[in-house]
Parts: C-alpha cells; sequence; structure tokens
C-alpha cells in the first residue's frame, strides 16, 4: 500500500535555452559586434540544459581524479585519472573554442561571444573551465615568443580535445596550465625559491633545469605550464612541458591531488622539480611582468565565472519559486519572497552587465578607455562579484530550502564552487591593492573611466563627484580604505551599465538599492515594489 503521494515538488529544470532566455547576454552579442555568433550561443544554450548533459557534470563531480604516481614496476608516472565524463565537458569546451576563439574566428566581437559561451558552460559544471581558462590566459604570453608559438600553434588552437599523456609533438591537441605559489609565500609570488640552472645558453628560448616545488600547480595533467622560478637576475617565466624533447618524462614530480571543498573534478596538486626542463618566456629576471598579462585575462574569466554561477542559482530559484506552492499560493508571488527574488535578479544584471564590459574590452585594448577598463576595473571586478556570489549562492540555496542544502540538487555544488574564484588569481586584498596600484600608474585612465561614468546624467555626475572625493584621501590612507573604495568603484560602474541598459524602472531600482544606506546588507531589502514583477519577467521569463 502507497503511504502518500508526492506533491507540491519541483521539476528538474530542464531542456530550456540558457541563451535565449537570457536577455542582457543575447542583447550585448546582438549589438555588439558578436551576432554573428547568435544562432551558436543558441545551440549551445540548448544543448547545455539537457538531462544527459547535467548529469555528465554531475558524474565529473562525484568521481574526483586520482592521482597514480608510480607504475607496478615502481617508475613514475604522475598521471592523473579522470572520469570520462571529465574529458567530454573538456571536449565540448574545446570544440566551441573557448580556449581560443579570439585567434581560431580572427573577428571582431570575438572575446565578447567567447565570454558569452563560457558565461553558458559555467552555469552547468565549473572544473573543467580551469585548464580552458589557462590555456586562453597562455597564448598571448606564448606569442611573444614566435619561435615557441610556431611549434605549438596548431596544437593550442586545435578545436579537438586530446586526452592522452604524450610529449607535445605526438598531441592533436595541448592544454596549458600555470604555477606561480609556493608554501611559504601563496599570493607573495616574490618570495619564491623554486631556482632555474641555465643548460644550453641564457636568454629567451634558452632551456634551464628548474628545482623547487608548487604548493598550488593548477591541473597536473596539461600538457606544459608556464611557471615562475629564479635565476640570478630574479623571477623569470618558463614554459615546463610533461615531457622533455628527447621524449622522456619530464621530472615534475607530483606528490598529491588537493582535496578541496569545491570544484572536485577538476585537479589541483603540489608538485616538487628535480631538474625539470624549462624554456625561458620573455626577459630573464622578468618573469611577473610577462606573466601578468595571462593573470588579467585569468581574472576575468574568473568574474565571468562567478557572474555565471550567479545567473544559474537565480535561473533555479526563480523557477523553484514558480512551481513551489506555500501559506495558500507559490512562493514567487509572495511579497516578501518576490522582494528577494527581484534583488538578487538585479544583482544578476548587473554583475553580468560588467563582465560583458570587460569581455568587450579586449576587442581594442590599447585605446585608453578599454585600457583603464582592463587594467583598473578587472581587479576590481574580480574583488567584488567574485564575494558577492558566496553570498548569492548561498540566499538562492535558502530558496530552495532542506531541498537545496542536499547534493541531490544543483544548489549544493553552485554554493561549493562560489569560493573559489575570490581565492584564486589574487584573494580580496590582493585586488583591491591592485586597483591602487593601477590607478596610481594610469591617473589619466582613471580620471577617463569616472568621465564616461558620469556622461549626460545628474544622478551618476553625484555618484563620481563622492567617488573622486573619496579617492582623494591622503596615501596613507588609501590601503585601509582599499576595500570601501573598490567597492564604491564598482557599485558606480554598474550603476551605469544598468542605466544605459536595463530599462529605466529597473535602472532605477538597482541605483535606489545600491545607494540606500538601508538596504545591502541582506537581499530582499528593497522598497520599490511596484517594478518587482517587471525585473522578475525579465530576469527570467519561463513559467
Amino acid at each position: 500500500m502507497s503511504t502518500h503521494s508526492v506533491t507540491n515538488q519541483v521539476p528538474d529544470l530542464i531542456d530550456y535555452n540558457l541563451y535565449r532566455t537570457d536577455p542582457v547576454l543575447r542583447d550585448a552579442l546582438l549589438q555588439n559586434d558578436a551576432a554573428w555568433a547568435d544562432d551558436d550561443m543558441s545551440r549551445v544554450g540548448l544543448s547545455l540544459s539537457s538531462a544527459g548533459l547535467r548529469q555528465t557534470a554531475a558524474l565529473a563531480n562525484r568521481h574526483e581524479p586520482e592521482l597514480a604516481t608510480h607504475d607496478s614496476r615502481g617508475q613514475r608516472l604522475d598521471q592523473v585519472e579522470f572520469h570520462p565524463a571529465w574529458h567530454t565537458l573538456l571536449g565540448l569546451l574545446r570544440h566551441e573554442g573557448l580556449h581560443a576563439l579570439p585567434w581560431i574566428a580572427r573577428r571582431k566581437g570575438a572575446h565578447l561571444a567567447r565570454a558569452a559561451g563560457y558565461f553558458l558552460h559555467a552555469q552547468i559544471e565549473a572544473g573543467a573551465l580551469c585548464p580552458t581558462t589557462m590555456t586562453y590566459a597562455a597564448i598571448p604570453v606564448l606569442q611573444n615568443e614566435p619561435a615557441l608559438y610556431a611549434r605549438l600553434e596548431a596544437q593550442l588552437l586545435s578545436r579537438e580535445h586530446d586526452p592522452r599523456d604524450l610529449p607535445l609533438a605526438q598531441k592533436k591537441s595541448i592544454l596549458i596550465g600555470m604555477g606561480m605559489t609556493e608554501k611559504q609565500g601563496g599570493s607573495d609570488v616574490r618570495s619564491n625559491t623554486t631556482v632555474a640552472r641555465a643548460l644550453d645558453g641564457e636568454g629567451r628560448g634558452a632551456t634551464y633545469a628548474l628545482t623547487g616545488h608548487k604548493w598550488f600547480f593548477s591541473a597536473p595533467s596539461c600538457d606544459a605550464h608556464l611557471v615562475l622560478a629564479r635565476t640570478d637576475s630574479g623571477l623569470s617565466c618558463f614554459f615546463v612541458p610533461r615531457w622533455r624533447d628527447d621524449g622522456s618524462k619530464n621530472p615534475i614530480l607530483i606528490q598529491r591531488l588537493k582535496d578541496k571543498l569545491g570544484n572536485r573534478s577538476n585537479a589541483s596538486s603540489e608538485v616538487e622539480f628535480d631538474n625539470a626542463h624549462g624554456i625561458l618566456v620573455g626577459d630573464e629576471g622578468r618573469g611577473i611582468p610577462t606573466i601578468i598579462e595571462m593573470a588579467n585575462s585569468t581574472r576575468l574569466d574568473c568574474v565571468i565565472g562567478s557572474a555565471a554561477l550567479m545567473r544559474q542559482a537565480l535561473v533555479q530559484a526563480i523557477h523553484h519559486a514558480r512551481h513551489r506552492s506555500a501559506f495558500g499560493k507559490p512562493l514567487a508571488q509572495q511579497p516578501l519572497m518576490k522582494n528577494v527574488l527581484a534583488d538578487l535578479a538585479l544583482e544578476s544584471e548587473a554583475a553580468t552587465l560588467l563582465m560583458l564590459r570587460l569581455a568587450q574590452a579586449c576587442e581594442n585594448p590599447d585605446e585608453p578607455l578599454e585600457r583603464a577598463l582592463r587594467r583598473i576595473v578587472t581587479p576590481a571586478a574580480k574583488f567584488w562579484i567574485c564575494k558577492r556570489a558566496l553570498e548569492f549562492t548561498g540566499e538562492c540555496m535558502e530558496v530552495w530550502g532542506g531541498n537545496g542544502y542536499v547534493e541531490t540538487g544543483p544548489m549544493a555544488r553552485l554554493y561549493r564552487e562560489a569560493p573559489v574564484n575570490s581565492i584564486w588569481e589574487g584573494s580580496g586584498n590582493v585586488m583591491c591593492l591592485d586597483v591602487l596600484r593601477a590607478i596610481e600608474r594610469d591617473p589619466e585612465g582613471f580620471g577617463l573611466l569616472l568621465d564616461v561614468i558620469a556622461a549626460n546624467d545628474s544622478e551618476m555626475q553625484s555618484i563620481v563627484t563622492a567617488l573622486r572625493r573619496d579617492f582623494g584621501v591622503a596615501v596613507e590612507q588609501r590601503e585601509m580604505l582599499a576595500r570601501r573604495l573598490v567597492q564604491q568603484l564598482v557599485l558606480a560602474l554598474q550603476c551605469s551599465l544598468m542605466r544605459q541598459h536595463a530599462p529605466a524602472p529597473i535602472a532605477d531600482a538597482f541605483i535606489a538599492s545600491r545607494r540606500d544606506g538601508a538596504c545591502g546588507r541582506v537581499y530582499g531589502t528593497l522598497s520599490a515594489v511596484a517594478v518587482q514583477d517587471a525585473i522578475l519577467a525579465r530576469a527570467w521569463p519561463q513559467n
């Protein structure tokens, strides 16, 4: 006999188009030189929501990578074994060109289209994005080394995923990782102790032997890594492949894999270098400036990834609230829940607009305004959006109640993924101090940025007046106030973007709430009531 009937449970959110149900994302492509990618994004947006692909993402995270240090005869392997689902995900990312689209497509809007594709994939599974991001970020660095890049170009740009652990020359495609931090330093890479000794001459393109360690070595199964090591001239950047040119394994000894809170489908490791061969990239002693361009790109992907987590959490929360009833009517019609969801929707739209604007800045990186956006606003956005994602995903999980807290649904993994983007590539304090340094190096660009925010809008002009005053404090006070200053800068930019791109009542609701000192400590404190239905209809038009 049946004990009960199952009622008032929410159906899984599958088989919808992630792209076409996101007007903010689609409008950005159609209006900014990336309309050519509309059909591809629509195809991808629909395929990513299938039940089968959701299951693939779940399998990749349930069956975590395993380290094989030695074979049966005791010889070193240093291989990471993955569930087939991991390679399926990497194959999808590679097929869409998200590791290298600007250099594959070679057309206007490619950076924006790539950001949109990355944003869609990040809503379904985040771990496979790590080696994809690092490969994308490594390409501009490697392009500055013509001889090395000529050897690697075809494999870097290939749309075919090749999971085999073989020397570079035998691979159809390759992935690039990075290794910067050590036990004693973390973000303070200037304290690194790994050393590099010249083997066949010195300078760019020469081979060195590296001895030392890395405490966080991202995606150790990548075919090569960009690594910081110290020569007599100081910290330098090296291209370190898994295999030597003679076909022997390069002695990069994987000590263990990290047991992480989230991002569990992806392997992070600790390694030691036992005279591992590496090719000098950039000038000797200029390792940090060489690799900083890579860091700018990886930080942008942190912003995109966090905005994507927010978008998916929001959609799941609204879907749940529309299909779950309590106290006589759907949750989404309860006034306080509607306020929470509308507030979350405003936050998500502002995050999406800012990440899209930063991606667009990559199209013309030498123009003064675009350069200021990339150098000043990228670390600012990483600080703010990646931190907001933590509270945001937790709030969306709470909308689901107890069902959100269990691993059989999507919310727990979204929540566990949220912290990594705030930590990787520089924590919040590091980002805020980088913003201050970027402003000091480019005061004209900062001024131009503020002028654009204030243009043709009296309310935005008052916001910028306050920003100029606050950033004008004595130099010795700025470091202590850095988080406050950067928060105000990002909110000003988001207000400006909402004013430009959102319907006026929705932009007004965002600006008023983010300027109201009584709002913002928790979601669901909007004073604007009449516009909340319009906010939710724009955020998620599905029933």
